[in-house]
């Protein structure tokens, strides 16, 4: 007995053709709205070479007819694999081209040619060139976000793709035959807190810098103390992500989060922060700080610059970016129990946000290293507290500087303001996590301390800004680097903010290896 049924069901399913109706990607958008990433209509080309057979047209005449438009530039196409992809044999789908421009396929479909189709496939593009490249991230071939807050925030980006299914025959739609529609649904745009100028200005500074110095790599972060927002994260290995062929593997990454470092003298403030905190020293506390300082086991602590015996207070020890002084005062947090100094300090570290990630919403990140306190040795003792046997990222240490310029309060930094849905409603983004980490009084006392940083007895005097009060401090450490298997040249770094008495802004300035 023959299955009647049975020969028709599969004869339609032979005939159902499927086209995927592409969900619009949301855009990644700068805190003013204006987009730096961008979902744009595009094409993609379709043959059918089975078709074309069937219709005894010439593949080499198709390629030829193609070819001028096809390929970037267009006109640059490798006509003899066009022709290949046209002729081969039994296939009846063969992609041409990926994601042409509604204008070149609106001049290859008035060629006319059978068996020769487009599908609407839309593709992300960047208008503000490099512009937080790094930040942003990039799409794959596949519409998949492979790196950046493409990456982090791909599923929401995304959306879901819809599908349009009719009955066909030479690859036309058969009439009467009805077609099933499944709507796409567009994805959601992500409002992040950069500002494009400040982003502009920080990547412009931050190359020539790090060209000044012929330095390995340099990286500037800028926040908002009050809100956590970060307002810029420059890198100057950076590319264009328009054209992200040509950039090399470490220019794709975010060095603001992976790169890690010693942070040197900028660490000086959590120890003292813990200090005042603890109510051991105050700003005006007076030490005598010897030529060096010898802790026994043979690690004997020395200040970057040769010097006699000093009287300094507290203040002074900051300005002058003693090592020995800060090591002598921070022992006073338990003068009869090292471990328990040591406790003392690292919790101090710990609340900072050191030794984890900083929560910023951005995959790749370095929690860097802080080991716990009964794990140091002998020299981490006295190196820790003045910045050296623990690493950091550069977003880290900003946000250290961003607690005490906020009252005391840490704010987790953050890189989103909000989301605007496919039907453009907004939605505002969580407020991020705050903890008091010292009182109102110590942030102050140490703001205050930070000031004579960068005043004329200080060691950032180039940060001063006429009319404004700048807060800050210049750390200069070791610099590990494994290819070298040791220590390599150092890292020079200024974290400060300002106006001082009312914190607008905190900016992060690192820069790794710098020759001059």
């Amino acid at each position: 007995m023959t299955d009647a049924g049975g020969y028709a069901a599969k004869a339609a399913a032979d005939r159902t053709a499927d086209v995927t109706l592409y969900a619009t990607r949301g855009s990644i958008l700068d805190a003013s709205g204006q987009p730096i990433a961008e979902s744009v209509d595009a094409v993609d080309v379709i043959a059918d070479p089975l078709l074309i057979s069937q219709q005894k047209q010439d593949p080499a005449v198709y390629a030829s007819k193609l070819a001028a438009y096809l390929g970037n530039p267009p006109g640059s196409v490798d006509v003899a694999a066009l022709r290949a992809k046209l002729a081969k044999p039994g296939s009846q789908y063969a992609v041409l081209a990926k994601q042409v421009t509604p204008s070149v396929w609106k001049k290859i479909k008035a060629l006319g040619l059978v068996g020769i189709t487009g599908n609407q496939d839309p593709k992300t593009v960047y208008p503000q060139g490099a512009v937080a490249a790094n930040v942003v991230g990039l799409v794959n071939a596949q519409g998949e976000g492979s790196s950046g807050m493409e990456s982090e925030y791909n599923s929401l980006l995304s959306g879901t793709n819809g599908k349009i299914s009719y009955q066909a025959a030479y690859g036309y739609e058969i009439p009467t035959t009805g077609i099933n529609e499944q709507a796409a649904e567009n994805g959601t745009s992500v409002e992040t807190t950069v500002d494009s100028k400040i982003q502009y200005a920080a990547q412009q500074a931050i190359d020539d810098e790090v060209a000044k110095t012929k330095a390995a790599l340099g990286t500037v972060v800028v926040m908002d103390p009050r809100s956590g927002a970060i307002l810029a994260l420059a890198t100057s290995q950076t590319y264009d992500p328009n054209n992200p062929g040509t950039a090399t593997a470490e220019q794709l990454g975010d060095d603001a989060l992976s790169d890690v470092f010693e942070p040197g003298s900028v660490a000086k403030v959590i120890t003292m922060s813990a200090e005042i905190q603890q109510g051991v020293t105050n700003p005006m506390t007076k030490v005598v700080v010897p030529p060096t300082l010898n802790t026994g086991d043979g690690y004997v602590v020395h200040d970057d610059t040769a010097h006699g015996t000093e009287h300094l207070t507290l203040n002074g020890i900051l300005a002058e970016s003693s090592n020995i002084g800060t090591d002598l005062t921070s022992l006073q947090l338990s003068p009869n129990n090292m471990a328990e100094r040591n406790a003392i300090l690292y919790d101090y570290f710990s609340a900072f946000g050191l030794g984890r990630k900083s929560g910023l919403e951005l995959p790749g990140e370095s929690p860097g290293i802080l080991a716990s306190a009964a794990d140091w040795n002998h020299s981490q003792q006295y190196t820790v507290a003045f910045g050296q046997g623990l690493s950091v990222n550069a977003i880290q240490a900003t946000s250290v500087y961003a607690t005490i310029a906020n009252e005391g309060v840490r704010v987790t930094p953050t890189l989103v303001k909000g989301y605007v849905g496919a039907d453009g409603r907004y939605t505002a983004a969580p407020a991020p996590a705050r903890t008091q980490v010292v009182s109102a009084a110590t942030a102050k006392q140490v703001s205050e301390m930070m000031e004579s940083v960068v005043s004329d007895a200080g060691t950032g005097t180039s940060a001063q800004i006429p009319g404004y009060r700048v807060a800050g401090k210049t750390g200069t450490a070791n610099r590990y680097v494994a290819s070298c298997g040791g220590y390599c040249g150092y890292t020079a770094s200024f974290i400060g903010y300002a106006p001082a008495d009312n914190p607008q802004l905190v900016i992060g300035v690192f820069v790794e290896g710098p020759q001059g």
